[in-house]
């Protein structure tokens, strides 16, 4: 397989805090559509959380899965179920040998609910009543396994664990799985189901979340120069990934071409992005460079922008570094606004939304920004959707995540 091959998306799916579907969170994108509401698990109250909101998945799992799925699968994993199923459906169900197919699926946490569910069940009843399929249901590659068991695919099935760019990160490798000639379909994104007490007493107490407790729906605002923090969501993005001649040759559907991916690492903080954003912009080039484009071509940027005070202004400056005055009226979103920040997810349902934009050149608005922090200087779309350029464009996708991890990805139309 060439180096230079072309990986188009053929096949997406999402199941996220706005919709159950990838065309139900894109309407309620374009529709500027919050998912954010309050918690209602008995916790919040239990244990006083100074935060009692997040953006929970919209459509509960046991509305679509097998009540035996349920009881097998984490949370986590039942998310990227849904969401592969999904992609693979609406890729056609491409046959392929269960040798030439792969699955590459990220997550930031993991099985945390079965983790600490049943590390509770071994306190309060002891060992002999712990759950036999916590070990399996708890480790990060549920997913990825529990998907590659049910599609057959035997090329690989992936785990990419880099915080809040692991399913950028996964479907960037998957790609390259295909430009290496291992697979000749991927079936890749990203996934997380972090909303529990722990993780949201732990994020709390590093100042990291919004307490906008009374108003849960405006209180993503990246950008704002009000915003205080971010929101937690869950759900999945997936997409299914293969060569140009192998999606024309069956005459799949094509939504974009996954052009390329830009790493890189800080190596500055464990939680804070590098101030100037000198790594993010090197991921950001590097993605630009291999996609065989240069910063002018890029016609839209979907930020990672998760809301945090330090964090969209680092971003900011790295897209600054990265592209210069040419940036100066590129169309950047923050779709966090209405999602929230799934975490490990976050990067591969930005995708999806990235590949939606390209295909259906559309870029949905950021929401809750009335007073753009002057220290960002970008075209940020507000107030309603904008319409991009006919013709050829791309796209950029960033996702950052605790530990320095830089992912950008390009998304290109076909």
């Amino acid at each position: 397989m060439s180096a230079d091959q072309r990986i188009v998306v053929t096949g997406i799916g999402a199941t996220t805090p706005v919709g159950g579907t990838a065309p139900e969170t894109w309407d309620a994108l374009l529709s500027g559509t919050s998912g954010a509401r309050p918690i209602e698990a008995d916790w919040v109250s239990r244990y006083e959380l100074p935060v009692t909101f997040a953006a929970t998945i919209k459509q509960d799992p046991a509305e679509v899965l097998a009540r035996v799925e349920t009881r097998r699968m984490d949370p986590s994993a039942q998310f990227a179920m849904i969401a592969s199923r999904e992609a693979w459906a609406d890729a056609g169900k491409p046959e392929v040998e269960p040798e030439r197919l792969g699955v590459a699926i990220g997550t930031g946490i993991g099985g945390v609910h079965t983790l600490l569910s049943q590390y509770d069940v071994l306190k309060e009843k002891g060992p002999r009543r712990v759950y036999p399929l916590t070990v399996p249901m708890l480790m990060p590659n549920t997913a990825s396994g529990n998907v590659s068991l049910e599609l057959k695919a035997r090329a690989g099935a992936h785990t990419t664990v880099s915080a809040c760019s692991s399913g950028a990160e996964a479907m960037g490798y998957a790609a390259e799985m295909i430009r290496q000639g291992r697979a000749d379909v991927m079936v890749a994104g990203g996934t997380e189901a972090a909303i529990h007490p722990l993780t949201v007493a732990g994020f709390a107490a590093m100042q990291a979340l919004s307490t906008r407790n009374d108003d849960p729906a405006a209180a993503s605002r990246p950008y704002a120069a009000d915003r205080d923090g971010f929101v937690m969501g869950e759900g999945a993005g997936i997409i299914v990934l293969e060569s140009y001649e192998h999606a024309t040759a069956r005459g799949a559907k094509i939504y974009a071409e996954l052009a390329s991916i830009g790493m890189s690492s800080d190596a500055y903080h464990i939680t804070a992005g590098e101030p100037e954003g000198e790594g993010a912009a090197r991921a950001m080039g590097e993605a630009i460079t291999r996609a065989g484009l240069s910063p002018k071509d890029i016609v839209h940027i979907n930020a990672h922008a998760t809301s945090t005070p330090v964090g969209d202004i680092a971003e900011a400056n790295a897209i600054r570094r990265a592209f210069g005055d040419a940036v100066d009226g590129v169309p950047v979103t923050a779709t966090k606004s209405m999602t929230g920040h799934l975490l490990g997810a976050a990067g591969a349902l930005e995708t999806v939304v990235t590949i939606q934009t390209v295909h259906e050149r559309l870029v949905p608005a950021t929401i809750n920004l009335q007073q753009v922090d002057p220290e960002i200087p970008l075209d940020v779309v507000t107030a309603d959707h904008r319409k991009l350029p006919d013709g050829d464009i791309a796209a950029l996708n960033n996702s950052f995540g605790f530990g320095g991890h830089n992912v950008a990805l390009v998304v290109k139309s076909v």
